[in-house]
C-alpha cells in the first residue's frame, strides 16, 4: 500500500473537531455512569449490540469490527459469561475456534437497551424539523464516510423485492437528493412518484419488477424494470443514496434488470436520463447501453438540461 505524507492540520480545525466531541458526548448521555439507565459501559453497550446482530460470531471478529484491544474484549466475554448473557461452542467446522452468541437472558437484557437508545434518538430529532432532520443525517453520514472510508471494510447489502413502505421511499429520496445535488424542484418528485404509482397500480410481476438495495435495515438504492412493449424494456428510477456511493451498489443494480430482462424474453432495453448524472452514464456505459438520442429541455426549474436516451441490444 502507498504511504502518503499526512495533510497539514490548523489548531482552529482541532478544536472544532474537540468541541464536536464534547457537545455530542454530553447530548448522547455518554458521560452517565450507566449507558442508557443500565449497568452497562458504552463499550459493553457495543458489544452486546454487535453480537445481537450476529447468530454467531468468534472474539477476533468482535475484535475487528469493534476496534477493542484483544485482552480488553475478552475480559468484557468473561464477565457476559458468567452472568449468562453469551454462551460459547466449538466451531464444527474448526475445533480451534469458539462461537459465541447471545442467550436469552443475552437477549432479554439487549432489547430494553436498543428499544431505549432508539427512543433517546427519536426525542432528539424530534426537537428538529424535518428539514433539519436530513440536514443532521446527511452532515453524520458526511462524517463517517470522510473518516471510514479508508479504515472500514466494505459495507455487505442485498438486493430485495419491495416491501411496504419502499414506494414512499422512492419518491422521497428522489425529492431531496435530486434538489440537493442538481436543483431540481417539486416538480421532480411528482414525476417519480407518478412513475412508482403507474409500476404499482399496473405491475405486471411475470415481466416487471423493482429492487431495493438494503444494509442492515436501511434501503440504500432501488431501480425498476418496465414493460414498454412485448420486446422492450424500460430501466427506471436508479438511484444509490449517498452513504452507499462507491460500493458498487449502481453496477449491480443495473446488472440485475440486464439478468431479468434476458431471462423474460425482452430483446432491449431502454433509458433516459440526464447528461450531468455522470455516476450513472458511466454504469450505462460499462453495462453495454450505447447513447442513441439527445435533446435540450427546460424541466423542473431548469432551463439548461440535456436528455439523454440509451439502448441495450440483448
Amino acid at each position: 500500500m502507498k504511504s502518503t505524507a499526512a495533510a497539514p492540520v490548523v489548531r482552529p480545525r482541532v478544536a472544532a473537531v474537540r468541541r464536536f466531541n464534547r457537545f455530542y458526548t454530553r447530548q448522547i448521555g455518554l458521560l452517565d455512569e450507566g449507558l442508557l439507565n443500565s449497568p452497562f459501559s458504552l463499550t459493553e453497550v457495543r458489544t452486546l449490540y454487535e453480537l445481537a446482530q450476529r447468530e454467531k460470531t468468534t472474539a477476533a471478529e468482535l475484535c475487528k469490527t469493534l476496534g477493542l484491544d484483544a485482552g480488553y474484549l475478552s475480559r468484557i466475554l468473561s464477565s457476559f459469561e458468567k452472568t449468562n448473557l453469551i454462551e460459547k461452542k466449538e466451531s464444527p467446522k474448526d475445533a480451534r475456534q469458539t462461537l459465541l452468541s447471545l442467550t436469552k437472558k443475552g437477549r432479554n437484557a439487549f432489547a430494553p437497551l436498543n428499544a431505549r437508545s432508539e427512543e433517546q434518538v427519536k426525542a432528539m430529532l424530534g426537537q428538529l424539523s424535518p428539514k433539519k432532520q436530513d440536514h443532521l443525517v446527511q452532515a453524520m453520514q458526511t462524517i463517517e464516510g470522510s473518516l471510514a472510508r479508508e479504515a472500514e471494510p466494505l459495507r455487505s447489502y442485498v438486493l430485495r423485492q419491495p416491501r411496504p413502505g419502499d414506494m414512499g421511499w422512492v419518491v422521497y429520496r428522489h425529492g431531496i437528493l435530486y434538489q440537493q445535488e442538481y436543483g431540481y424542484d417539486e416538480r421532480f418528485e411528482a414525476l417519480v412518484a407518478g412513475i412508482v404509482a403507474e409500476f404499482i397500480q399496473n405491475l405486471d410481476a411475470a415481466r416487471e419488477r423493482c429492487w431495493i438495495a438494503e444494509s442492515d435495515g436501511e434501503n440504500l438504492g432501488s431501480v425498476f424494470l418496465v414493460r414498454k412493449s412485448q420486446t422492450v424494456a424500460k430501466l427506471r428510477l436508479l438511484l444509490v443514496d449517498p452513504s452507499a456511493r462507491g460500493l458498487g451498489i449502481g453496477g449491480h443494480l443495473v446488472s440485475e434488470c440486464v439478468r431479468f430482462a434476458r431471462e423474460v424474453g425482452y430483446r432491449k432495453i431502454m433509458l433516459w436520463t440526464q447528461s450531468e448524472l455522470v455516476a450513472a452514464r458511466k454504469i450505462y456505459q460499462k453495462t453495454g447501453f450505447k447513447l442513441v438520442d439527445r435533446r435540450p429541455h427546460q424541466s423542473w426549474g431548469r432551463n439548461d438540461l440535456v436528455a439523454e436516451t440509451w439502448a441495450l441490444r440483448l
